[in-house]
């Protein structure tokens, strides 16, 4: 019996050893078996919400995009032009992190209060000041304070650019604990938008909590549709074509004309000046439609009303048609017109 022991005990070392090893292998295979199902888990997005952060960039950007990177979320940023000018490094980040942009107007003041012109050089100032930084000119934008009145409205849209409010308020700004910050994003359904703000940690850290929410009810962040206003699919791994940025290269003239209306539709006569070779980035305000375009070559984005026209050899004027679709006011916006 005392020769017997140690081997036994011998024995009884592998077997625990084997054992171990087996149990270790099991836990892997789980371990690989939750990693791959968790993408098909995560890819079932049953509807669409807008995650949206107010009056950056700031000098917490980068860890706002951090969480937002870490937790697989793309985001709207709405911009403050006089921040985007100041910190031209963390608007051209939250591009490069496949944020969308947005503007802010320039300062956050009360533009209620202002004429028509201050509005218009306002937001113009601060589109301007994004494209400069980003590549990227904004087609939505957000009223300080959520104030708003007609005239405003119609100054964005002249800029090509549609108002989004907000459905949801996370209530940040005013002091919201992680939880509660949490709890009010859980009111968030399909096709709706939540005000948050760059630069409060709370914010930041509720990001993975509010992720994990959305994720239990199949709801995954959008972008914000420039036709509707509200949440839809993300268009793509990059910044949606919605914000299509112009061409590198010099400048050129784009000028349009509208020379035949008629009930249904109206044509479109843009001419180039300045170069030979351009290209030219034009808005269509949804529902209406291009049905035809001449002497030029043309792509869009997905929701099909940015339009870019590139020269091909026939002249320095294209043109195209337009259905109306029941909105017979609107009009064409030239966004951009690049030579070369």
């Amino acid at each position: 019996m005392s020769r017997l022991f140690p081997r036994t005990a011998l024995w009884s070392r592998r077997l625990r050893a084997a054992l171990a090893v087996l149990a270790t292998a099991v836990a892997m295979c789980g371990v690989v078996l939750a990693a791959t199902s968790t993408p098909s888990s995560a890819a079932t997005c049953n509807g669409y919400v807008g995650l949206t952060f107010d009056d950056g960039p700031t000098g917490s950007t980068s860890a706002l995009l951090n969480v937002l990177r870490s937790n697989g979320v793309r985001a709207t940023m709405f911009n403050v032009g006089q921040n985007v000018q100041n910190n031209r490094s963390a608007a051209q980040a939250q591009v490069a992190a496949g944020m969308w942009v947005a503007n802010h107007s320039w300062n956050h003041a009360h533009m209620t209060s202002m004429s028509q012109a201050q509005m218009q050089s306002d937001l113009s100032q601060t589109s301007s000041a994004i494209q400069s930084a980003t590549g990227s000119r904004p087609v939505l934008f957000r009223p300080p304070y959520g104030e708003t009145n007609s005239t405003l409205q119609s100054v964005a849209s002249s800029l090509g650019m549609r108002q989004v409010i907000w459905d949801v308020d996370s209530q940040d700004w005013n002091g919201a604990s992680v939880s509660q910050i949490v709890a009010n994003a859980s009111r968030l359904q399909a096709g709706q938008v939540i005000l948050m703000h760059d630069g409060i940690q709370n914010t930041r850290d509720a990001i993975p909590q509010i992720m994990a929410n959305l994720t239990s009810r199949n709801l995954c962040p959008g972008m914000i549709s420039s036709s509707t206003g509200r949440a839809v699919a993300p268009d793509g791994t990059t910044p949606p074509p919605t914000t299509t940025p112009p061409p590198s290269g010099g400048s050129c003239t784009a000028t349009a004309t509208t020379p035949n209306v008629w009930g249904d539709r109206y044509n479109t006569s843009v001419t180039v000046s300045g170069a030979s070779t351009w290209t030219v980035v034009v808005a269509i305000t949804a529902p209406q439609r291009v049905t035809t375009i001449w002497n030029g070559t043309a792509t869009w984005d997905s929701s099909g009303t940015v339009m870019t026209m590139r020269s091909n050899g026939s002249g320095n004027t294209f043109g195209f048609t337009t259905m109306t679709n029941g909105n017979s006011s609107a009009r064409p916006q030239i966004r951009s017109c690049t030579s070369g």
